[in-house]
């Protein structure tokens, strides 16, 4: 009778315990995902200064994404916007 009464105490502190893991491995998930998040991000975007051409032109202080092989994730690709200007994008990312 005595290892029978200690069956529900077993099971609540078992309960516990995959509850505990489940919620670190969910909360390990969010750091994780969120961390990727930002670097993929910081890296992605590249503020430019501003500078003066060889033929006197100035050229504005602007933002760039930084080069890869990707045609579709430009800011003047079509279907996507430009976060500083809200433009919408306009190239046909098979054209070119």
């Amino acid at each position: 009778m005595g290892t029978i009464a200690k069956v529900p105490m077993l099971i609540k502190w078992y309960n516990s315990i995959v509850k505990k893991i489940v919620l670190s491995f969910i909360a390990l998930l969010l750091v994780f995902s969120f961390s990727l998040a930002t670097a993929s991000n910081a890296e992605a975007i590249q503020k430019v200064k501003g500078y003066t051409t060889k033929k006197g032109t100035y050229v504005a202080p602007h933002y760039k994404q930084s080069p890869n092989k990707s045609k579709f994730d430009n800011f003047s690709t079509k279907g996507n916007i430009n976060p500083f200007t809200g433009k919408k994008g306009s190239v046909n990312p098979f054209k070119y």
